[in-house]
């Protein structure tokens, strides 16, 4: 039998778990599926933006997995400094896959940053997705929005998008989802009527998808303005046929906009290009109250130079999306200007030579690129990775059963009627709201609510 560990119950952890047992090469793979938190799925639980109910859906597909016979969610296991050394997991099993992601955001380097006022949009994100984490500095849940008339998001990707939309959205929209009830309060007493979503190169190296795109141009009493004159800074606006279909279609949808009139609706979301932050400024009490910007020209070779021309956008709230990096585990390699584990086809590389057992999948190991179904094949092919090592491997003497080796290591992981528990906790907070379901947003009551769950025999597995 073959023993593995999997760090990590996002998509790519959990396309490893199910590349791992729906194969025929290695007969009887047992996976175990670590997390830190008490919760699976990842980002798709807690990035994935609550109004978008299709793709947070994908949760139906890792639970599938997350329920075979020979797979075991393990919540509440944390690897790393303070607490499981990747050494000492690596001998409770016989390989270990980490699949942690990249959750550092970058940041913009620029003076100000640190404001109040300021953030990475990946807070934001987190707050109102009921990340425990996001309620570790209480001002900051209460402060995102309050006072807060116009904003600036810096970043053009699918995340800019996400944040941009969810200032302006009203509480009715918001009010079926599972945001917790703290943000949905907050959010509905927004007073955001202007966002900002600003990039330093031109519409046709966006990195927004157009079904994310055109999304924006569909919120109620909300309008999208686009100005002309920064879409003609593009050497490609005029003649779109030469890019990638998927930029193709976003110059479309930008120009669409662009030539419609204004129309002094409640809410506008500017979309803005060739402007790269400088500063962030403060207001009388320290708080931001705006960006400079320099405007940016094409180079002619895909990049931009600055013209020495300025432009300040007010905003009481700015939110950077301007990409993620890696975290180092203590006890594993890292390329520090890679931001990813180093490795070879997914085995981790230690001194240049392949490390027995360790294994790496998803942004950590090929750094933050790509959409959800892009953690398939890169999972599959570390797994492929695995199985060719597997002989090597089994050889491996290790505790009959992980689980307790864990427990002696002094951890109390959240098995699986746990995590039904907080699921059924979480559907009982939303009626009693009058909603369907809100998420509980603290460490607190999610462990209090798995406790309820562990050893009652609930559905699934232990």
């Amino acid at each position: 039998m073959l023993q593995v560990a999997v760090v990590g119950s996002g998509p790519s952890g959990v396309y490893a778990a199910q590349s791992l047992v729906q194969q025929d090469r290695v007969p009887d793979v047992r996976v175990d599926v670590l997390d830190r938190l008490p919760c699976p799925y990842g980002l798709v639980r807690y990035g994935v933006a609550p109004d978008h109910e299709k793709i947070k859906s994908l949760q139906n597909n890792l639970r599938t997995v997350l329920e075979h016979e020979r797979v075991r969610f393990l919540g509440s296991v944390e690897i790393g400094p303070g607490a499981l050394p990747p050494a000492r997991l690596l001998g409770l099993y016989h390989a270990v896959v980490y699949c942690v992601g990249a959750a550092a955001d970058r940041r913009l380097g620029v003076p100000g940053e640190d404001l109040p006022g300021s953030f990475s949009a990946t807070e934001f994100v987190s707050w109102y997705s009921a990340h425990p984490d996001a309620l570790a500095d209480v001002s900051a849940q209460d402060g995102f929005v309050r006072d807060v008339e116009s904003a600036v998001v810096v970043g053009v990707g699918n995340v800019a998008v996400d944040v941009a939309r969810m200032l302006v959205r009203g509480a009715a929209e918001l009010l079926p989802t599972d945001m917790p009830d703290a943000a949905l309060g907050v959010l509905a007493g927004s007073r955001v009527r202007e966002v900002s979503m600003v990039g330093r190169r031109g519409p046709s190296q966006a990195r927004f998808t157009t079904k994310e795109l055109r999304e924006l141009g569909a919120l109620p009493d909300t309008e999208v303005l686009v100005d002309p004159a920064e879409l003609a800074l593009d050497p490609a606006f005029a003649d779109p046929s030469g890019l990638p279909p998927a930029s193709r279609r976003n110059v479309e949808v930008l120009r669409g906009w662009a030539e419609r009139p204004e129309r002094g609706l409640a809410r506008r979301i500017r979309l803005r290009f060739f402007l790269r932050p400088v500063s962030l400024t403060a207001g009388p009490t320290g708080h931001v109250a705006g960006t400079r910007f320099e405007r940016t020209l094409p180079d002619g070779s895909g990049g931009v130079t600055g013209s020495g021309r300025y432009e300040d956008i007010p905003a009481q709230l700015v939110l950077r999306s301007v990409g993620y990096r890696g975290v180092p585990i203590e006890g594993l390699p890292f390329d520090a200007g890679r931001g990813t584990v180093p490795h070879a086809a997914g085995r981790v590389l230690r001194d240049g030579a392949a490390a027995p057992g360790e294994y790496v999948a998803g942004w950590i190991k090929r750094g933050p690129t790509g959409v959800i179904g892009t953690n398939r094949p890169c999972s599959k092919e570390t797994v492929l990775s695995l199985l060719d090592d597997a002989p090597a491997l089994v050889r491996r003497k290790i505790p009959e059963d992980p689980l307790a080796g864990l427990r002696a290591a002094g951890l109390r992981p959240v098995e699986w009627p746990g995590w039904l528990a907080i699921e059924s906790a979480e559907a009982e907070l939303g009626r009693s709201l009058g909603r369907t379901i809100a998420k509980i947003p603290d460490w607190e009551g999610l462990r209090a609510a798995a406790a309820r769950g562990e050893g009652r025999g609930l559905t699934g597995h232990t």
